[in-house]
């Protein structure tokens, strides 16, 4: 018998449809990710950031022939509809609520059309919109596999907390830093430019339960780190790149290790 996907619904995430005869100018002018040349079938993840440059609301766009689709957070898609109106001004745009499910699968390829290989990294698998697929395992046995890639989440980066690069979106295909202006290009622009990227967010590995959110990492007497979210035996981290060689890391008692992913690159 062969090996099928594992296939989950992912309820915490949730739909925008967009629409219009100026959508590709005026999500281009917003977002770090370039949407002037997203085609039918293709999804690019990108993110809204204040003008400050930090992470307000990450989210995939999925062409469609009459605009795209925008993956967002469930719980934030209210406050992502309500800030993109404020920018909408005069420009011919549609922007509307989509119930459509969202659905990720992984392992071996799904059956069936529609689905999208994510864009962030090899492994991860695929997205689909609106499919008819059953989901065979839950949301957190997908968050246990983007954790087991070293692939941070929306628990991570917070609201108006971390700055792009810090939570990996350079390096996971989340900014484009050839199409142009978009809110907060130049603090990002910058800290890319100047390689003033301090921290980045890892994955540790220990043994046992997680420490809680906020938990210190030392490296040996500094400070390296805090711990941002986990499952038992790994968890995610913002650290500090200059400390992380520094002397034997522990966290909440306990030794632990950074584990650099396939795709991090420093």
């Amino acid at each position: 018998m062969c090996a099928q996907a594992n296939i989950s619904r992912l309820a915490s995430r949730a739909l925008i449809a967009v629409g219009g005869a100026d959508w590709r100018t005026f999500l281009q002018g917003l977002l770090t990710q370039d949407v002037e040349t997203l085609a039918p079938g293709e999804i690019r993840f990108g993110a809204l950031l204040t003008p400050q440059g930090r992470l307000l609301f990450d989210l995939f766009l999925v062409g469609v022939p009459d605009g795209c689709r925008i993956d967002c957070a469930a719980a934030r898609r209210e406050a992502l509809l309500q800030r993109l109106s404020m920018y909408r001004l005069r420009a011919k745009v549609s922007l509307a609520p989509d119930d459509s499910p969202v659905l990720a699968a992984w392992g071996p390829p799904p059956a069936g059309e529609g689905w999208i290989p994510d864009p962030r990294a090899a492994g991860l698998g695929w997205r689909g919109y609106g499919l008819a697929a059953e989901a065979d395992v839950s949301e957190i046995d997908y968050d246990r596999h983007r954790l087991a890639l070293g692939v941070p989440g929306p628990a991570d980066w917070g609201e108006d907390k971390a700055y792009p690069l810090e939570a990996d979106f350079d390096l996971l295909g989340g900014v484009d830093f050839q199409k142009g202006c978009f809110i907060g290009q130049e603090t990002t622009s910058r800290m890319k430019r100047r390689g003033t990227i301090k921290s980045r967010m890892l994955p540790i590995a220990f043994d046992g339960p997680p420490p809680p959110p906020g938990a210190e990492i030392l490296a040996g007497d500094l400070r390296a780190g805090e711990v941002l979210s986990g499952a038992d035996g790994r968890a995610m981290a913002l650290v500090r790149l200059d400390r992380i060689e520094a002397g034997p890391l522990s966290v909440d008692g306990r030794a632990c290790a950074v584990d650099r992913p396939a795709w991090f690159a420093r």
